[in-house]
């Protein structure tokens, strides 16, 4: 009995520098930042108008309103569902002793075809719309752009993995873990901004937050030019490989 604990207790320390071996690891971390085309706009359309009713004023803005809708709808670009209504609002005033009211209306529109703002503008105001604001870029398909953002990271990762592995008398093996460092970052790049000589465009912001109205008149006639530009992802990576 003696002989075999002893045997066995040979076998474990025989045993142990093969298995310290087989745990050596290099741990590193690596970050890319690329730059991907805006294949996405919003832009936001309102119709304003004032009556002596209220319900005239309402009918009013909802028959122009759906002018506006339809005409959008006609644009490269912008399919099913990417046209949204928003709230409508209606405002009492008064010229001298006589009441007035102010209906107003907006409606949100996506495009596929960023390219095409500019023509959705001034279409829109053609059909009568009177408020406009952005167009925003930015990109749609994120999955994608992570996905490229990610795999440069971990190339960036592998390459730093290797001097490394060198550096210790030792070559990359097989990659044993890769940990996504907190996703992909969605930056848009300062020539995503509007260009500045279109009067009804504004600079970009992130889609949802509030932008400044645009005076409508300034749209109509020739097309604003629509430079959607690049925003930029970045993604970082852990990564432990084996080292043989």
């Amino acid at each position: 009995m003696i002989g075999m604990i002893a045997a066995l207790g040979f076998c474990l320390i025989a045993l142990a520098p093969a298995a310290m071996a087989a745990e050596r690891t290099v741990a590193v971390e690596a970050s890319a930042t690329l730059k991907v085309p805006n294949d996405s706009a919003s832009v936001g359309l309102s119709v304003s108008l004032e009556r002596g009713t209220r319900g005239a004023a309402l009918q009013a803005v909802s028959a122009k309103l759906g002018r506006v809708i339809a005409t959008a709808q006609t644009i490269p670009g912008v399919g099913d569902g990417d046209v949204r209504t928003g709230r409508v609002s209606v405002r009492k005033s008064f010229r001298g002793n006589k009441p007035s009211y102010r209906a107003s209306e907006g409606i949100g529109v996506t495009l596929h075809q960023p390219d095409k703002a500019g023509e959705l503008i001034s279409a829109a105001i053609s059909a009568g719309a009177t408020g406009v604001s952005g167009p925003n870029y930015f990109v749609g398909d994120t999955e994608a752009a992570s996905t490229k953002a990610l795999t440069a990271a971990f190339e960036k990762a592998k390459v730093r993995a290797t001097a490394l592995a060198g550096a210790a008398g030792a070559t990359l093996g097989q990659t044993l873990s890769i940990d996504e460092g907190g996703g992909a970052e969605f930056v848009p790049s300062p020539d995503a901004k509007a260009a500045p000589e279109a009067g009804c465009l504004t600079a970009t912001a992130p889609p949802g937050a509030p932008v400044k109205r645009a005076t409508a008149g300034a749209c109509a006639g020739t097309p604003p030019p629509s430079k959607p530009g690049t925003s930029t992802v970045s993604a970082t990576v852990r990564v432990v490989f084996a080292l043989q």
